[in-house]
C-alpha cells in the first residue's frame, strides 16, 4: 500500500441518510436498554427541561453515532482502512420523521512507520441542513 495511498486532505465522504421513526426509536430503546422517557413518552415529553422543550420525543444520540460508524466503516474497509476512533458532540434533537445524513472530510493524513493516519471531521445534518451532531474520526490504513 505504499506507493499506491492515494488519500489526500480535503476529501469528502457522504454516509447513508436514515429517517428514524417512533418505531427505530423504541426498537433502540430495547437494544440499548436506554428507556429514558425522552425516547419514548410523549406525556412527559410535553414539559421543559430547564429552559429546553424538544416539542416530543426524541432519537438517541448514540444513533447519530451509530449512523457515522456506519458511514466510516463503508468507506474505509474497502479500501484498507480500520475505524479506530470517534469523538462526537450533539448539537440538536433529531426527531421521528426527520431524515439525517452522515458526512466526513479528511482534514489530515499522516505517515508512520508501519500505516497512514487519516483525521476525518465528521457531521450529521437533517434535511434543513441543520447541524445536529459533529466530531472527528480517525482511520488506520496498514502499510503492512
Amino acid at each position: 500500500m505504499e506507493n499506491t495511498f492515494d488519500i489526500k486532505e480535503g476529501l469528502q465522504i457522504t454516509g447513508t441518510s436514515f429517517q428514524p421513526t417512533r418505531e427505530t426509536i423504541w426498537e433502540f430503546c430495547e437494544a440499548s436498554l436506554d428507556y429514558n422517557p425522552l425516547h419514548w413518552d410523549d406525556k412527559y415529553m410535553e414539559s421543559d427541561f430547564g429552559k429546553t422543550n424538544f416539542g416530543g420525543i426524541i432519537m438517541h444520540g448514540m444513533s447519530n453515532f451509530s449512523l457515522i460508524t456506519k458511514m466510516m466503516t463503508d468507506w474505509a474497509l474497502p479500501l484498507g482502512g480500520t475505524h479506530r476512533r470517534l469523538e462526537t458532540r450533539w448539537k440538536s434533537p433529531v426527531k421521528p420523521g426527520d431524515t439525517i445524513t452522515p458526512t466526513g472530510i479528511v482534514k489530515i493524513v499522516k505517515k508512520t512507520e508501519k500505516a497512514h493516519w487519516v483525521v476525518v471531521s465528521v457531521a450529521v445534518t437533517n434535511q434543513q441542513n441543520t447541524l445536529v451532531a459533529e466530531g472527528e474520526a480517525m482511520v488506520e490504513f496498514s502499510d503492512a
